[in-house]
């Protein structure tokens, strides 16, 4: 069976190796970017309404700072199951999760009524501007950027041997800008080389990069999230091993 590449960040490379070996599928772990704490000014928790989290990477960060507590009686608003998992698990008390994408995200905070002002510690580069999608709806958002994604300048020799002989067949990427950064680490493929690869997508939108640089057999998860895409590496896997 040929071997599938897991690109995201640690921990959550390992979270995802676990998965997939659970699923007698056989995978290596390269992350694409390292999390750097940001030594950014943080804003007292005092007078906001809840915390909006649109990645665990932004709890980890918070802890690394020795504040978290200082924040944790606020109810959390989280983009998804994962990063509202990891706010629990972190001690905050009242968390609900938007189970999506940042447009579930902002429906979810629509429906609640909260009118903020919001406390969104994020990432120095982010996806999507949450302040702006909630702009509209009158919800006043405090933006911190806490922390950085730096990607990695190259790909491990034997990892990119791997994809150009076809022993790794199947990429998974969970962000547009994981997609960005493999498809530049990926440059040395040959124009074969990149149409034998499937890559396995999170969404429409971490999949455009892979187009724009000519990756041919792209697969979308159903929904924006960890299980999908279980679904979707076992629905790949099963497909490459047919007879």
């Amino acid at each position: 069976m040929m071997r599938m590449l897991v690109t995201r960040p640690e921990p959550d490379a390992q979270v995802t190796l676990a998965r997939l070996r659970a699923l007698d599928i056989e995978a290596t772990a390269a992350p694409l970017m390292v999390r750097e704490t940001l030594d950014a000014s943080l804003p007292p928790p005092d007078g906001f309404a809840a915390v909006v989290l649109t990645s665990a990477n932004a709890v980890r960060s918070l802890s690394d700072r020795g504040v978290l507590a200082d924040y944790a009686h606020l109810p959390v608003l989280a983009v998804g199951d994962r990063t509202a998992r990891e706010a629990e698990e972190a001690g905050f008390a009242k968390v609900s999760s938007a189970a999506g994408a940042l447009s579930d995200l902002v429906n979810a905070i629509r429906i609640s009524g909260l009118k903020g002002p919001l406390f969104h510690p994020t990432a120095r580069h982010q996806s999507g501007d949450l302040a702006k999608a909630l702009a509209p709806l009158g919800v006043m958002v405090a933006t911190a950027k806490i922390y950085d994604m730096v990607a990695i300048e190259a790909l491990p020799d034997a990892v990119l041997a791997a994809l150009a002989d076809g022993s790794i067949g199947s990429v998974l990427a969970y962000s547009r800008r994981t997609a960005e950064i493999f498809a530049t680490l990926a440059g040395a493929l040959d124009p074969a080389q990149r149409r034998r690869i499937a890559m396995l997508c999170l969404s429409e939108a971490v999949a455009g990069p892979l187009l724009e640089a000519h990756f041919h057999r792209i697969s979308l998860a159903d929904r924006p999230d960890e299980d999908a895409m279980m679904t979707l590496a076992l629905a790949v896997a099963r497909e490459q091993t047919a007879p």
